[in-house]
């Protein structure tokens, strides 16, 4: 899983990407594998990455030790497998964007870092609980998580439909799917935007297509990712939906199987969680974790060590910069 995609491949899918939401394809680690990466046991602590990362003379920033789950550490809750943002190599260590960022986050701070596997829908709770410092998950910024945590900016993504290869089902958009089947992930905006729960709340997919006389989508929702791609590959579903960038690793991974189908919808801005310490986040300020955080994340657009983790897995039109 150590070699590159072939540049023929990246390009096959990556004006799909550029044009509808900025992203291109990730250069993402090849497996021979034809399935759906496994599910790794949850609530466990991945090993420390061994990423390399700048040498940083002296930390930006510093997190007061009773404010961290274990001391000299920073734990982050990261939802496994989501592959080209977080997913395990062969050797079992954690791999990706977002473990790169975290990684690079907690060496600016003097700290070592580990990362959590935590269950997406609950990841919010776990944060919120101490058994992480912060969530680095491919989170969407939305007005409902964002009055359960503070959300700091560091990426932007859409959401993009997969189908079998062939498209057996001809899907080419969200109409196309009223009386079909649609697998997602639990607590994703993707779930949300079918069901029409959470910020879609009345205005998803399904009630579009009742509204329009037609049958609702057959919505199956999932704990895992992977078990909602597995549901496509089973032929349950005529559509897996997940971010741009999960999708297109998948496809360029597959090209056998899958196929990316329609356009990218809902570009949105992607954020690290941090717990606010009140009921009610929404203008609540950065805590002293949040507040280490950011700086360590501007010191690193500022010395373009955040352009290069992103031109690492070829996502750097997803770049977002902070105030």
């Amino acid at each position: 899983m150590k070699k590159l995609f072939s540049l023929l491949v990246v390009a096959l899918v990556a004006s799909l990407l550029v044009t509808a939401c900025g992203t291109t394809p990730t250069a993402a680690p090849t497996t021979a594998a034809t399935s759906a990466p496994a599910a790794v046991p949850t609530d466990t602590v991945a090993p420390p990455t061994d990423t390399p990362a700048p040498v940083v003379p002296t930390a930006v920033a510093t997190i007061p030790a009773d404010k961290l789950a274990q001391k000299g550490h920073l734990l982050i809750c990261t939802d496994f497998p989501y592959p080209p943002q977080e997913f395990f190599d062969e050797n079992g260590d954690p791999q990706g964007l977002d473990i790169d960022m975290g990684t690079e986050i907690a060496a600016r701070l003097g700290l070592k870092v580990q990362f959590v596997n935590s269950v997406f829908d609950t990841i919010i709770a776990a944060v919120n609980s101490g058994k992480c410092d912060i969530i680095i998950s491919a989170q969407n910024v939305t007005a409902d998580r964002q009055k359960q945590v503070n959300m700091i900016p560091y990426f932007q993504a859409g959401q993009s439909f997969i189908a079998l290869k062939g498209n057996p089902d001809n899907i080419n958009g969200p109409a196309d799917l009223c009386g079909k089947g649609a697998a997602a992930e639990s607590g994703t905006t993707e779930a949300d935007f079918l069901q029409g729960t959470g910020d879609y709340k009345d205005k998803g997919m399904t009630q579009d297509c009742t509204k329009a006389g037609k049958q609702p989508i057959n919505v199956v929702v999932t704990q895992k990712d992977t078990d909602a791609l597995q549901q496509l590959q089973a032929g349950k579903v005529s559509v897996y939906f997940t971010d741009s960038p999960v999708a297109a690793y998948y496809t360029v991974q597959h090209p056998d199987q899958f196929q990316l189908v329609g356009q990218v919808l809902e570009p949105a801005q992607e954020g690290i969680s941090v717990p606010c310490g009140v009921e009610d986040c929404t203008k609540a300020p950065l805590s002293a974790v949040g507040t280490a955080v950011q700086a360590a994340l501007k010191s690193m657009m500022a010395d373009g060590t955040y352009t290069k983790i992103l031109t690492k897995w070829n996502l750097t039109n997803s770049a977002v910069t902070l105030p």
